[in-house]
């Protein structure tokens, strides 16, 4: 879910008070929810809001709220899909450093792309280089860090 701006919330809150009492019920709320993506039962926004209806301070209160609980799940999903990706990340990182010495040197590129067929002599000349266009520590050599950002390159 995006967050709606702010500025549009008043405007909501007045389609959504179809009968006009300055009021929010639970129904329209939940059509509103919803809309949104989010399901929720007639119980849960009755225990969630301790209220029959809304008026608009608590219906921008509420919003405000479900608003930054979605976020900080998103971020918590975000974050384990970034754990799932480096896990797979390290497993091409292993299949590259061939002496399993946590760097991957020229050879060891050129060896792992002979074997993915992506090696050719003209690509000989271009190792030392592509290895040190992500080569932070001028070592001559890429530790996982610097494989990492050179996979995320554009």
């Amino acid at each position: 879910m995006s967050p709606i701006n702010s500025i549009n919330l008043p405007r909501i809150f007045s389609k959504l008070d179809k009968n006009g009492d300055d009021l929010v019920s639970l129904d329209e709320l939940k059509e509103f929810l919803d809309t949104m993506g989010i399901i929720a039962s007639q119980e849960e926004l009755e225990l969630l809001v301790g209220k029959t209806s809304l008026d608009s301070i608590d219906f921008f209160l509420f919003y405000d709220t479900i608003t930054k609980a979605n976020i900080k799940e998103s971020n918590k999903h975000n974050h384990r899909e970034n754990i799932f990706l480096e896990n797979d990340l390290r497993k091409v990182f292993r299949v590259f450093d061939s002496n399993g010495d946590g760097l991957i040197c020229c050879e060891e590129l050129q060896r792992a792309l002979s074997r993915l067929g992506l090696w050719d002599e003209q690509c000989g000349k271009d190792c030392k280089s592509m290895i040190n266009v992500y080569d932070k520590n001028s070592d001559g050599m890429l530790d996982f860090e610097e494989f990492k950002d050179m996979m995320f390159a554009n």
